[in-house]
């Protein structure tokens, strides 16, 4: 059977999807490590979370954002909105500029949640918008020595 193909009249568009997302060959960084989990090998990438009590350094698999590994590793990185974009409680610091150039430009609501963060400076970032890829291999992240939780803070105002 040959490769599938395209055809906008025939409307098939599941084979192309699938026919596309099937032929992409994984490639292996040399910046990453790789473990088995199943029958699958995940790529994993390291990465330093430094708090008041030091460093921690993690492995991550590519892909995983880091407010979700913060939180597999028991790293104290809230989340409050569950990673939808809708606080600042996961407020990281990229401590390397070099690191930070690599990530994608924050959205325009990214940028409006971290304008209410504790501590903002020139490298941060929110957590749930800091995906995991080979590139990343290595980051230091800073946790803010505070948060600032607004749900929390206009329940208390209100008792």
């Amino acid at each position: 059977m040959g490769p599938l193909t395209f055809s906008p009249k025939a409307g098939n568009l599941c084979a192309s999807y699938n026919y596309f997302s099937h032929t992409l060959t994984p490639r292996t960084f040399s910046t990453t490590t790789a473990h088995e989990e199943g029958n699958k090998q995940i790529e994993e990438i390291s990465v330093i979370f430094v708090d008041n009590d030091g460093e921690k350094h993690v492995k991550v698999p590519v892909g995983k954002s880091i407010l979700e590994a913060a939180h597999e590793n028991d790293i104290e990185l809230e989340g409050a909105c569950e990673g939808s974009c809708a606080c600042s409680t996961c407020h990281v610091i990229v401590r390397d500029l070099e690191y930070y150039n690599k990530l994608e430009d924050p959205t325009d609501e990214e940028n409006d949640m971290l304008d209410l963060a504790f501590g903002l400076t020139e490298t941060s970032r929110l957590g749930c918008q800091v995906i995991a890829t080979p590139e990343l291999d290595g980051i230091c992240l800073e946790l803010p020595a505070a948060t600032r939780n607004f749900a929390v803070d206009k329940y208390a105002k209100a008792t």
